[in-house]
């Protein structure tokens, strides 16, 4: 994928988009075709001194960004990047959504994207730069406005400000600033001096949300567009046979019914009416391979290829010898089902295909793949099509999908019936024919000597690839274990003489997808279970016998006890049980403790989470509190509701009613406390999931004595 990226770079260089975008003496983005509630005012010639960044003659700053919004405050760390070193006045700030171009193309990943917990680190020089070199150069514009020594002037809230007291804002700069050369190089501010990096920020976005006037993919107004819903089939892998439309046409408001690759399209002019289209339509079915795909046997065959030892992904001396001879030993098995994204915002994306290209609005996490893939679908260049991000209600992985499959059937209807279309999957065709976070079991085996030392752990790991058969497949599948489904195992950081992880790839045809947090969202409950029963075994306080087997690995060290003191783990409130987890993902580490209580019949209460977070440098503290909340509350209502299962090659369930989400009564408080070690910065929106999942079920065990190592939790 890099490689083709790369190519469509080639044809769309940043110089050519930076020229083709230039109006009079600066730079506006260039938004041709934009719907009225997204299109920006027309303004004067603005400065703006790269692709990120723009500052009006009347003060106002417009920061571009290239990372997708969907919840998780990236708008605002980016906007806090640049301002930094920009010396910005924060109210003259608003950010908007970069147009999908190779400009603002992943820096590690080579393409735009939004995944992996990386935003914020990868762009933090990036736009530390770019705030950097409109600052230099409004200082050089004052130094010759004012026949000064640039180097005597210095900047504050908007305004470069003379030895003398003379001041200039940077409205009243910027023309003049336009026109001058970009530095090769600047300086960036040392942390030291850091005015807005590491403070509390409240989101930018925030106002435009709450009183309605952030444009999500479903806001898109396009002039003459109308809407699309797809039938598709009732089994992953089938076909239409035939269709008899003759109903569902004579529905008032559906305009045209046409066969599409993933199914049959009903188009009409909103979406009650292309539901009772759709609904009016007889389709006869192939259901194909997947007809009797049942989740009981699926069960009975990933407990076959989880007897025999697989690919393997991490082997330390001898495990087979050292669990032989082991004077005690725990076995385990684990069962962890499929799980859907279950974003509040369905996917949804409007496509309107013309002679002369195609425009795409969409709330993606994947411009650069979607673009490609939207190129290929309407049949044109890569560089004619113009795609637009909105706000994202929710993406969790679901809006970074390498077939773009929601973008890539908009594309397909729009050039079937030649008008602008807008496809809506409703919550059920989601949640029933969607991508999932794959179905997983995991065999365990520990092993002790005579002293209790921890001394042999083995993993049997059988699920589906979420890589394999995509682009990504050469660089992250080797010798058959997809490095994803491995993690936060395969590099297991205790201290264990023989340790021995294995990977079975099982060929099943279910979607899957990346899901918040990836491979950690179970094999840190995985982890930390099996940790907490070697703790038990060995009557050691969970905590303390953690901080010894990690005895190479001072973070976590530092997050554990911090974490024991927050906690005030040992002594909780009588009725109540406390379970501890720690976590390293996507660069940073988490750990966390719960605190629960066990009501009658059964009913689990989580009352607090005490969440450690050490991300490095924390660019806004209260985005890292927000997203180790929100992280909590994803992954408790997955360990406690969570789950997919398959009757008759059918999903069985379709909605929030029996795929449930922790409510607000349900939810706990959550009290993060940030260590900034300044170690090379992770992310934060993915890592606060894995810990809860393994924390409830180590306060459970605390509780009742019984360890449950099937997901969802069922304790009645």
């Amino acid at each position: 994928m890099s490689t083709t990226l790369l190519n469509v770079a080639n044809d769309l260089s940043r110089r050519a988009f930076l020229k083709n975008s230039a109006i009079g003496g600066g730079l506006i983005i260039a938004m041709k075709w934009l719907p009225a509630k997204l299109a920006a005012a027309e303004v004067s010639p603005e400065f703006a001194p790269n692709a990120f960044l723009r500052i009006a003659p009347d003060g106002a700053i417009t920061i571009l960004a290239k990372h997708s919004e969907m919840g998780q405050g990236i708008y605002t760390s980016l906007a806090i990047l640049i301002a930094e070193e920009l010396d910005a006045d924060w109210a003259k700030i608003s950010v908007e959504a970069a147009p999908a171009a190779p400009a603002y193309a992943h820096t590690a990943f080579g393409m735009q994207m939004t995944g992996g917990s990386t935003s914020t680190w990868e762009a933090f020089d990036q736009m530390r730069k770019a705030g950097a070199t409109a600052r230099g150069l409004l200082v050089q514009a004052a130094a010759q406005k004012w026949g000064v020594d640039a180097g005597s002037l210095r900047t504050e809230n908007s305004a470069v400000i003379a030895a003398d007291g003379r001041r200039a804002s940077y409205g009243e700069l910027a023309s003049a600033a336009a026109l001058l050369t970009p530095p090769a190089e600047v300086k960036l501010k040392a942390p030291s001096q850091f005015s807005l990096i590491g403070k509390p920020t409240k989101r930018i976005d925030s106002l435009e949300k709450v009183t309605g006037r952030g444009v999500f993919g479903l806001d898109v107004k396009v002039p003459g567009a109308l809407t699309a819903l797809v039938a598709r089939p009732p089994v992953f892998g089938g076909k239409v046979k035939t269709f008899d439309d003759s109903a569902a046409k004579k529905i008032s408001g559906v305009k045209y019914v046409v066969a599409v690759p993933s199914g049959v399209a009903v188009v009409a002019t909103g979406v009650w009416a292309a539901k009772q289209g759709r609904e009016a339509l007889k389709i006869d079915w192939d259901n194909g391979a997947l007809a009797m795909f049942d989740s009981a046997k699926q069960k009975e065959n990933y407990l076959a290829l989880a007897a025999e030892k697989g690919a393997n992904a991490r082997k330390d001396g001898d495990t087979t010898a050292a669990f032989a001879s082991a004077t005690t030993k725990i076995e385990g098995l684990f069962d962890l089902p499929y799980l859907a994204h279950a974003a509040m915002e369905p996917v949804n994306a409007t496509a309107h295909v013309r002679a002369d290209g195609v425009e795409v609005w969409a709330p993606t996490q994947f411009q650069g793949v979607d673009a490609l893939n939207a190129a290929k679908a309407a049949g044109v260049p890569p560089d004619r099509v113009t795609l637009h991000t909105t706000l994202l209600g929710g993406g969790f992985g679901r809006k970074a999908n390498p077939a773009s499959d929601f973008i890539v059937e908009a594309v397909e209807i729009s050039r079937a019936v030649g008008v602008p279309v807008r496809v809506v999957w409703l919550r059920e065709d989601d949640m029933r024919g969607g991508f999932y976070r794959p179905r997983t079991v995991v065999t365990a085996k520990l092993g002790f000597d005579a002293s209790g030392k921890l001394v042999s752990w083995e993993n049997q790991i059988v699920n589906q690839s979420i890589i394999k058969g995509t682009p990504f497949e050469p660089m992250m599948i080797k010798d058959g274990v997809d490095s994803t489904q491995v993690e936060g195992l395969a590099d297991l950081p205790y201290a264990i003489p023989n340790v021995r992880v294995d990977y079975h790839m099982a060929p099943v045809g279910v979607p899957v997808l990346w899901w918040r947090s990836v491979g950690h969202s179970f094999t840190a409950f995985v982890k930390e279970t099996l940790i907490d029963d070697a703790a038990h075994a060995a009557k050691r306080d969970p905590i303390d016998y953690r901080i010894e087997l990690l005895a190479t690995q001072p973070r976590q060290i530092a997050i554990l006890r911090l974490l024991k003191e927050k906690s005030n783990w040992g002594i909780a409130p009588k009725g109540r049980f406390q379970g501890v987890a720690i976590q390293e993902s996507f660069g940073s580490i988490v750990g966390q403790v719960a605190e629960i209580s066990i009501g009658a019949g059964g009913v689990l209460t989580v009352h607090k989470v005490t969440a450690v977070v050490d991300c490095g440098t924390a660019v806004n503290p209260a985005g890292v509190r927000a997203q180790i909340m929100s992280a909590v509350v994803y992954g408790l209502s997955a360990a406690l509701y969570g789950e997919i299962t398959f009757k008759g090659g059918q999903v069985e369930q379709s909605n929030f009613h029996d795929y449930q989400v922790v409510r607000l009564p349900e939810a706990p408080i959550v009290e993060t406390h940030i260590i900034n070690s300044g170690e090379k910065m992770g992310g934060v929106g993915e890592p606060g999931t894995p810990p809860i999942a393994p924390a409830v079920s180590n306060a459970i065990l605390a509780a009742t004595g019984k360890r449950l190592r099937t997901l969802p939790f069922k304790l009645a």
